[in-house]
């Protein structure tokens, strides 16, 4: 966003500032110093130790700076996928200043917005909060009852299976972080139950694409928020797969069929005895139902484009028979992996801003009660691809015209109260 701003005209470097939260303490940047709590890229150093996208590596597209590497099919590592948005800061001299934790933010009393920090105030005409999907995660209600003596995480804190107490593991949501977790523990030699929950699934690749081509070709991830049966369809997890090891289909059979404990919805806890509900088989038919409809989609695209002959494989069995409760007594540890929710509320004062779920309330990016509050990679903001490295850049450059035509009709106001 920095450098489309940039590359659109110059503009008072004073007028924005670009504010990016992160878990536990907030970040801000500024074109003139972006500022920075921790360190570029630093959400992605806080993955677990093998995390890797899920996405090709073709598929960042970050503006001006397309993946380059010789792998554009396999999937970046968490390390490399840090060292890319370094080289990405890096290519346009990224004004960077870290170590600003910004601790609130609200509407000015001269209009523009006030941003508070440990080392005074800021402010600015216009802020952009490019927080990401992922800023407070979630756990079920039921989770307060779990044993106090049982260790609970949530996947953020989660770094590999030799931090964890020995014993069995107990995933609670099975979106594609809980199932690339549960896969991991299993092939660490740990008892692995998985609470799952709603989650789409697909075949890896199909023909000569990976899933990611066909989501794309397909129009998938150009699906539009207002196209959604309900905003709470936003809430949803991603379609389950893996990008380790060259990428493999990762969903509820896959890890069945590898020892890997099914289980329903995560309800609570009666002392060390948790409770689940029987609604596994509602779960994995739910999931059934979405995988058909996007393999209707990609067959007729298939057909269209003369590519074939295309195999599509059918779901095989699943044994939907789970336990309702499950003794943790002997259990190493609970991970939560049930997603994450908005956490503007929280810190950004602008009372209307946010809807029901926390999600901004705007059009184009743009909030809709406050001028001059902006968006950018936030889960459906505008499109399903909005929180994407293959997506952002199109909504940052939204922003970016917002921002310049703003800059523009501040400097001739300026200049027209100047003359009189």
């Amino acid at each position: 966003l920095v450098q489309l701003i940039h590359r659109l005209k110059p503009i008072d470097r004073q007028v924005m500032l670009l504010v990016v939260p992160l878990r536990p303490e907030r970040q801000l940047r500024r074109p003139a110093h972006a500022d920075e709590r921790g360190r570029v890229g630093q959400t992605w150093r806080g993955r677990w130790d093998s995390f890797c996208l899920v996405t090709p590596n073709w598929s960042l597209q970050l503006p001006g700076h397309p993946y380059g590497g010789d792998d554009a099919h396999g999937f970046m590592a968490r390390d490399d996928i840090v060292a890319y948005l370094e080289r990405y800061a890096a290519s346009f001299a990224a004004p960077v200043r870290e170590g600003v934790a910004v601790t609130s933010l609200h509407a000015g009393s001269d209009g523009g917005f006030l941003l508070e920090t440990p080392t005074g105030s800021i402010a600015a005409e216009s802020v952009v909060l490019s927080t990401g999907a992922y800023q407070r995660p979630h756990r079920p209600a039921g989770a307060a009852a779990l044993p106090t003596d049982l260790l609970q995480i949530d996947v953020e804190d989660y770094r590999n299976p030799a931090e964890l107490p020995t014993g069995a593991v107990l995933v609670v949501g099975s979106g594609q972080s809980g199932c690339q977790i549960a896969e991991e523990l299993h092939e660490a030699g740990r008892d692995v139950f998985l609470a799952c929950g709603r989650a789409g699934w697909a075949p890896r690749r199909l023909g000569d694409h990976d899933l990611l081509w066909w989501l794309h070709e397909t129009g998938e991830l150009d699906e539009a928020f207002h196209a959604l049966p309900s905003p709470a369809a936003r809430l949803i997890a991603n379609v389950q797969a893996s990008g380790h090891r060259g990428g493999h289909d990762l969903h509820y059979r896959t890890l069945q069929q590898m020892g890997v404990t099914l289980l329903g919805h995560f309800l609570g806890a009666d002392g060390h005895r948790a409770r689940f509900a029987p609604d596994l088989g509602e779960t994995v038919a739910w999931a059934d139902q979405r995988n058909g409809m996007l393999m209707d989609k990609i067959r007729k695209l298939a057909d269209e484009r003369g590519i074939g002959p295309l195999e599509i494989p059918g779901p095989q069995p699943l044994d939907a028979e789970s336990p309702e409760e499950v003794d943790l007594s002997g259990f190493g540890a609970v991970v939560f992996t049930s997603g994450f929710r908005p956490d503007y509320e929280s810190w950004v004062g602008c009372p209307g801003a946010f809807d029901e779920f926390g999600f901004p309330v705007h059009e184009d990016c743009a909030s809709t009660v406050a001028a001059g509050l902006y968006f950018v990679g936030v889960h459906y903001l505008r499109k399903r691809k909005s929180s994407l490295l293959i997506g952002v850049g199109e909504d940052a450059a939204i922003v970016a015209r917002k921002i310049a035509g703003r800059a523009t009709v501040s400097s001739r106001r300026a200049r027209s109260a100047r003359l009189s």
